[in-house]
């Protein structure tokens, strides 16, 4: 009896520790900050024009992925969404993000080179949800302010099969073909 109950146990215990690593690896890490980071966020000095073009220059298409603490979308992005093998890897291999902070202090020089405050240049470009995705051409018109440059914007949570098509039609610049979003989702859809 002794023998089938440490069996038992010890089942348990492996069970106990599988289930728990599976978990961890799938939890998003949270910052100082209280935001979620992942691997492929960029700590940048928040330059836009520079951020562009290190993306530029990795072959890689400019994105900003805009939150803020205790977000329960971007909790769910983070848990439930961006972990997914195939999306990590398309955003870790096609894309350059940088995160800003909705509520945020650090200063942001935007496309135009007016310099504000992460929560003051949300206001700036009209952002009021998060998470707010925004994505970039590869380049960007002398004067032009980030809203006005974005190419297009995800507000708000998606589910995995909608966050993987945005950027699907991202890469393949939809936008300059005439290839609206919500067909392009449609279509991924029938």
């Amino acid at each position: 009896m002794s023998k089938k109950f440490d069996m038992r146990l010890a089942f348990i215990a492996v069970l106990v520790f599988l289930t728990t690593s599976v978990l961890s690896a799938q939890a998003a890490d949270m910052g100082d900050d209280g935001l979620h980071k992942t691997e492929w966020m960029r700590e940048t000095f928040l330059d836009l024009r520079e951020d562009l073009a290190e993306a530029n220059d990795e072959g890689k298409r400019f994105a900003i992925i805009i939150e803020q603490r205790g977000c329960i979308y971007c909790k769910k992005m983070h848990e439930d969404v961006f972990p997914d093998p195939e999306i990590d890897a398309m955003i870790s291999d096609n894309f350059f993000v940088v995160q800003l902070n909705m509520f945020g202090d650090l200063e942001v020089t935007d496309f135009d080179g007016e310099v504000l405050a992460e929560k003051d240049i949300m206001f700036k470009w009209g952002v009021n949800f998060t998470p707010t995705l925004m994505f970039f051409p590869e380049s960007v018109t002398e004067g032009v302010n980030a809203r006005q440059a974005a190419v297009a914007q995800m507000p708000g949570a998606f589910g995995r099969s909608t966050t993987l098509a945005v950027f699907e039609w991202i890469l393949m610049e939809g936008y300059a073909n005439d290839v609206s979003l919500q067909k392009y989702v449609a279509t991924k859809f029938q």
